[in-house]
């Protein structure tokens, strides 16, 4: 949601130098309606306090009041300060003076618009149009009409980001698994700005649109040759891109060592477990031949 986290709404009221105050940089194109500064002047009541900019003492809400408070004769005003950078005062500014006092027009509004979606145009116009008060696709006409390179998400008004283009996120996630597929789905869907439901949708497709007999003129490796054969399944979409297909490389990937590998690794293992190790690669390789066989016999 949007967040004025130095609105002066409840902070201290205090007394400040009509002569002080600036009132440029208005969201009125016309400025101040002079009956309703008169209407203003002429109430009995207490004016409410004007919102001042702290850092440039411009009047960010309260224009009208402050003409009254001239017309009146008063030297000194009631206010509350405002902390934040000058684009923060005029969103609070348009804010203001769309949900109380004088409204503004609707060609301010828009021209509020359109200074606002050149400020943060990381914005969504749901955002933007909750701001100036105006329809969402008000707010997306305006951006049509303004030039630049646009932002690949937006924050929308619930504090979420969500991609412009659904469709060139999910390519961008497509094309990182091709060329990462060893990235999880949470590291897909974070570097793509989708969310790992979406990443998981993308993996399913591409399984499925990639997979299939390889090319017939594709070269086979040496049967014999076991690092040879795992480097040529690990281009293979259908076992990169489901986990059981994974799992299966990374375990014939570590039964794929060189005989010189094995032999240094066959060193290193205790005397006292040895005879244990030994049962446990035979049951291993057991497992494997039979496996092979079952895979051999249904092809």
């Amino acid at each position: 949601m949007l967040d004025f986290a130095a609105r002066p709404d409840t902070g201290p009221v205090v007394r400040l130098a009509v002569a002080d105050l600036l009132t440029s940089r208005s969201p009125r194109a016309a400025g101040e309606d002079p009956e309703h500064v008169r209407r203003l002047a002429d109430s009995l009541a207490d004016l409410p306090p004007i919102v001042v900019h702290r850092a440039t003492l411009r009047v960010v809400d309260g224009r009208h009041r402050l003409r009254a408070a001239i017309l009146r004769g008063e030297d000194e005003i009631a206010a509350r300060l405002f902390d934040g950078d000058e684009t923060d005062a005029f969103l609070f500014s348009v804010r203001a003076n769309t949900t109380h006092g004088l409204p503004l027009s609707t060609a301010d509004r828009k021209a509020a618009a359109a200074r606002i979606v050149a400020d943060r145009p990381q914005w969504s116009d749901r955002l933007v149009a909750s701001v100036v008060g105006l329809a969402p696709a008000t707010v997306a006409e305006v951006r049509r009409r303004q030039a630049g390179p646009q932002p690949l998400a937006r924050v929308g008004r619930d504090g979420r980001v969500r991609p412009v283009d659904p469709a060139a996120r999910r390519r961008a996630a497509r094309d990182l698994m091709l060329a990462q597929p060893q990235l999880s789905l949470r590291q897909v869907a974070h570097r793509a700005g989708i969310s790992p439901e979406t990443a998981r949708a993308v993996r399913a497709t591409l399984a499925v649109s990639d997979s299939g007999p390889a090319p017939a003129s594709a070269p086979v490796p040496p049967a014999d040759d076991a690092a040879a054969l795992v480097h040529a399944l690990r281009s293979d979409p259908s076992l990169r891109f489901s986990e059981t297909g994974r799992t299966l490389l990374r375990l014939l990937d570590a039964g794929a060592m060189s005989t010189e590998r094995w032999a240094a690794i066959g060193a290193t293992v205790p005397p006292h477990c040895r005879d244990a190790i030994a049962r446990a690669a035979m049951e291993a390789s057991r497992g494997w031949r039979q496996f092979a066989e079952r895979l051999a016999r249904e092809t």
